[in-house]
């Protein structure tokens, strides 16, 4: 279901208005059976690493194919969007927080279980193995520092207080984000998947605010001119075709959201039920320098979505947005854990298609 790349190259051409993908994608069968079987013993480091390298190369060549301006590996090498960092670390337990989603299943993190804290992997690594075969501008997603806060026992670790380890953690993301831009990434975005959930932990806010100045310690830390670059990504998630706060209100996480000291904004929207108000909201709260991208494509609904209903939403939000601060995006990732194979690979990509093709449509329709 690839747009022909004459068309691709036709359709990059028109793109007045950006448009980019969140980051994960469906792994390959192939490389979910090197997967486990590597972790079974069966398959060996090598033929993991084999695995690795076609179903990235698969990936980039697949989303060339699309017309994006702007491509990912679509995180084919990370566990998961969120535990990529911990990979290789002796310091965890498993009995660490457990997030619970609608549909009945869980997603557990790791706990601390002694200092200090260091990042196992930094996501510039994966910036550095698909930058020679790609042939597109690369993002990069990383996970977020309030998100690896939820790490540390609430009981505390003897020897290593709470406040060296978010000294610790600023560290490491900074580093994280670094080696991205430094790799030659793009631009980079923050997954804060966590920011609406804390709403539902916390009807309060208070939490919500403790995660926004934690990630903020960490962007203050970079010029304005990085800043630019580097955006913020929020939804209810998106796990096995569930979410995990879908039914928090946006209302409660935009105001402290925008406060964050980012250019760039990526935020699910196709799957909302009010959509103008959202957008009401979030036009009233975008800073003069900041960029929102607007989510066109609900990756949980198993209907593709064409390119005319994408046009469609497009419009809607630059009925009420800023043209110039407009760009369009995924609700969320694909498959943001590698065991998550509710969506077929064609059908991420096929969806893919209709966000460019639409977007692309829309700009033409504006006149862009």
């Amino acid at each position: 279901m690839d747009i022909p790349r004459g068309t691709a190259a036709i359709t990059l051409a028109r793109m007045a208005i950006p448009t980019e993908p969140i980051g994960s994608v469906p792994r390959p069968a192939e490389l979910l059976k090197a997967m486990e079987g590597h972790s079974a013993g069966r398959a060996s480091a090598e033929e993991l690493e084999s695995a690795y390298e076609s179903a990235v190369c698969d990936t980039l060549h697949r989303f060339e194919a699309t017309g994006s301006p702007i491509i990912t590996d679509g995180e084919q090498r990370k566990s998961s969007f969120a535990t990529y960092p911990l990979e290789g670390l002796t310091n965890l337990s498993p009995d660490g927080v457990v997030i619970p989603f609608k549909d009945g299943h869980t997603r557990q993190l790791p706990r601390l279980a002694a200092g200090p804290f260091r990042y196992g992997k930094y996501a510039g690594e994966y910036v550095r193995r698909a930058k020679p075969i790609a042939n597109r501008p690369l993002k990069q997603a990383v996970i977020s520092a309030s998100a690896l806060s939820l790490l540390y026992p609430a009981d505390g670790i003897d020897g290593y207080s709470s406040e060296q380890f978010i000294e610790d953690l600023i560290a490491e993301a900074v580093a994280d984000i670094s080696s991205a831009l430094n790799a030659g990434a793009e631009c980079v975005q923050i997954d804060f998947t966590e920011g609406r959930l804390s709403l539902k932990l916390d009807p309060s806010g208070a939490l919500l605010k403790s995660f926004v100045d934690l990630n903020n310690r960490v962007l203050q830390r970079f010029s304005a001119s990085e800043r630019a670059r580097i955006g913020v990504h929020v939804c209810p998630g998106g796990d096995h075709d569930s979410t995990h706060s879908a039914d928090v209100d946006y209302a409660g996480l935009l105001p402290a959201l925008f406060a964050t000291n980012a250019g760039r904004f990526y935020l699910q929207l196709s799957s909302e039920a009010d959509r103008k108000t959202v957008l009401r909201r979030i036009a009233e709260l975008l800073g003069p320098s900041q960029r929102v991208f607007v989510g066109v494509i609900d990756p949980i609904s198993r209907e593709i979505e064409t390119p005319e209903q994408v046009c469609d939403r497009v419009l809607e939000a630059a009925a009420i947005l800023p043209l110039d601060r407009l760009g369009t995006t995924d609700d969320c990732g694909f498959s943001p854990f590698a065991d998550d194979v509710s969506t077929a690979r064609d059908v991420a990509f096929a969806k893919i298609s209709a966000r460019v093709e639409g977007t692309a449509m829309a700009a033409a329709k504006l006149g862009v």
